[in-house]
């Protein structure tokens, strides 16, 4: 799948494709923003709701894996955490460790799919290039792929390198996602502005967990691009999405949450 095939994934009958934009103003609290993600995805199942786009910026949170918790260390990395500021919380999905604060901006799609299970792996590749290709609409240098070292790693992260340094890449988006009969979730965190408080709890929630990993490799995009912040990023976002379908702004009151 390409950039250009995006339309494909909005085919909600004949006439224009639409996807609906909730802007979340403010954060309802780490885990009450992970839990409504999955609650507008049963929604989505039961044809409540239709393509949805929730954006929202997070309070200071750590999302654990299911592997974290199996560790001896893993309270000691929930300390680690509330010492930090940053609230622990265990996901669904898999993978290592994340963090993420108000300096991030969390994508949420939401989309009705009678065959949501077939594509899964697509969505990982297609997502990717897509905010790669939003990163690089604000100067960045992205691309797709893990790079050595990186927290929480994953085949299809997004990554920026340093313009001054070619040698020096920085993490910048992370991707999940929740598939039911009848619709998924692709959630995405990109990290913008501030990121020594997400290096700082990583490596003290790492150190604890036993786990190996490089904190050079944590960064935001105002690392790369200095002067680029939330409100930016959000819109370079938007205007990637309106390149391939009509976006219908509704306010988060809508979604009766």
């Amino acid at each position: 799948m390409t950039i250009g095939e995006l339309s494909n994934m909005y085919d909600d009958g004949p006439g224009p494709r639409t996807l609906t934009v909730v802007r979340q103003e403010r954060s309802l609290g780490a885990g009450r923003d992970l839990e409504l993600g999955l609650e507008l995805l049963a929604r989505v199942k039961t044809g409540d709701i239709g393509p949805t786009l929730r954006l929202y910026r997070p309070a200071p949170t750590v999302a654990f894996g299911q592997r974290d918790t199996r560790l001896p260390g893993f309270e000691a990395a929930a300390r680690a955490c509330r010492a930090n500021g940053f609230e622990p919380l265990v996901r669904r999905a898999g993978g290592r460790a994340a963090a993420y604060h108000e300096g991030a901006l969390v994508v949420d799609h939401l989309q009705p799919d009678a065959d949501a299970i077939a594509g899964s792996k697509t969505r990982f590749g297609f997502f990717g290039e897509l905010f790669a290709e939003v990163l690089r609409s604000v100067g960045v240098q992205a691309a797709v792929g893990e790079i050595p070292g990186e927290y929480c790693p994953g085949e299809f992260s997004v990554h920026g390198t340093d313009p001054a340094d070619g040698g020096r890449r920085v993490k910048l988006v992370g991707t999940a996602q929740r598939v039911v009969a009848g619709g998924w979730l692709f959630s995405s965190v990109i990290v913008v502005e501030n990121s020594a408080p997400i290096r700082k709890v990583l490596t003290d929630s790492y150190a604890a967990l036993g786990l190996d990993w490089n904190p050079a490799t944590a960064g935001a995009v105002d690392d790369l691009v200095p002067g680029v912040d939330v409100a930016a990023v959000e819109n370079a976002l938007l205007a990637t999405y309106a390149g391939h379908a009509v976006l219908e702004a509704a306010s988060f009151s809508s979604l009766g949450a």
